[in-house]
């Protein structure tokens, strides 16, 4: 490799011992998550009409019978992503407090937009809830300079009945109608990607949760229609990322549900993350306090930060090699620490002295601070006692372009 192809970083470095690497890992906030517990507003929000003149379909003038969205702005350190968040209640009623208000208040932590929505209940019937949470998604994406947001980077989330409207809502979308008078109705309704929080997915077997079948189809729904809205069935390469989480414990709305719609995905490409707690009843919300259950969120806003959601900037692949003494690494880790929370953490597996970090695994230009782990060698005696930090990103200090990025790391070790 020509010393025009690569960026050559020397330097020697003595032995770090663990304490400090871990003192380094929570200093600079490897993993990620928002506070817990983000200001509210004082005053109440008002919530906005998607159809100021009337929905579609309306059946009279309450509240119920007019979609809307409560908006929660992330503020000064917004970084232009959205989320329209829709609570459960088995299509019949609107859990809006603990699977609403409360996760938009956490994703405000984190700078991303948050817009709660009221979608139309039982007696409406399938198409119509649909039809509002497409709009809610095409209303962000025509108010987005209005909310500073990214119409790129607008995605859905839903729980449980929430989470099956959610769920079509990824599966089911259009490109919008550019020669429609009503600007809304030109944009995409495809989101961007989808949280699932114990969501209803499948509506043909005994998993499924037929209170809400029954108050979005009625009582004899069509086997077509019961297929059309099985979202497992529904996945395609187009589908966009999913974030999942489920509890094995909810007797409600079963974990298969996630776990089907997770296998669609791998099957189709479609790039996702699953997580299954043990203990959880259905309905858990952010489940605060609980040890394990409660960090789903956070895990959530690693995941949005892994895949890009919360930058602008497209993510690059890094590859390259790395030696000690002269020698290749035999098998360690890299990590790339970037300066600020909205940027991915860029981590991959050095063996045999090269390592390749995938543009789908994180990274956008900028700089890096460089942490790497020599862990031994694949060999029939040990070679080292334990993984050895052999830099503590202070050292070392990687600029990312907006192309692939050719690495070399010389290291002196003693």
């Amino acid at each position: 490799m020509s010393s025009s192809a690569f960026q050559s970083v020397a330097v020697r470095l003595g032995r770090i011992a663990l304490v400090g690497f871990m003192a380094f890992v929570a200093s600079h906030n490897v993993t990620f998550g928002g506070s817990m517990h983000a200001e509210s507003n004082a005053e109440s929000q008002e919530p906005v009409l998607l159809w100021p003149e009337g929905a579609p379909g309306a059946m009279g003038q309450t509240p119920a019978d007019q979609p809307a969205v409560w908006v929660y702005p992330a503020g000064e350190n917004a970084n232009g992503a959205a989320i329209v968040i829709c609570p459960g209640g088995g299509y019949g009623v609107h859990a809006v407090d603990h699977e609403g208000v409360q996760p938009a208040r956490w994703f405000n932590s984190i700078g991303v937009t948050a817009i709660v929505l009221r979608y139309r209940l039982s007696p409406y019937r399938h198409p119509v809830p649909l039809e509002d949470a497409q709009r809610a998604i095409r209303w962000v994406r025509a108010n987005s300079e209005t909310w500073k947001v990214d119409p790129a980077r607008v995605g859905i989330m839903g729980f449980s009945a929430g989470g099956h409207l959610a769920s079509t809502a990824a599966t089911h979308f259009d490109s919008g109608k550019p020669e429609a008078t009503d600007v809304v109705d030109r944009q995409s309704s495809r989101p961007d990607f989808a949280v699932l929080g114990y969501p209803v997915v499948t509506f043909k077997s005994d998993y499924t949760h037929q209170g809400s079948v029954r108050n979005l189809l009625g009582e004899s729904p069509s086997p077509e229609l019961i297929e059309n809205l099985s979202n497992e069935t529904q996945v395609t390469p187009q589908t966009p990322p999913i974030f999942f989480f489920h509890t094995a414990e909810d007797t409600a709305v079963p974990a298969q549900n996630s776990v089907q719609m997770f296998s669609a995905c791998l099957t189709h490409g479609v790039p996702a993350e699953l997580h299954v707690f043990q203990h959880g009843q259905h309905g858990v919300g952010l489940a605060n306090g609980h040890p394990a259950l409660s960090k789903w969120i956070e895990l959530c806003g690693i995941w949005l930060r892994q895949n890009g959601f919360l930058n602008s900037k497209p993510q690059v692949e890094v590859k390259g090699s790395i030696s000690l003494n002269g020698n290749k690494m035999p098998w360690g880790s890299i990590t790339l620490v970037p300066e600020s929370d909205d940027r991915p953490v860029g981590w991959g597996m050095v063996m045999r002295g090269s390592f390749r970090i995938p543009a789908s695994a994180g990274l956008v230009p900028g700089k890096y601070k460089v942490m790497l782990v020599n862990m031994g060698d694949v060999a029939p005696q040990p070679t080292i006692d334990t993984a050895v930090p052999i830099s503590d990103a202070d050292s070392v200090v990687l600029e990312v372009g907006d192309s692939t990025n050719p690495v070399e790391f010389d290291l002196s070790f003693q």
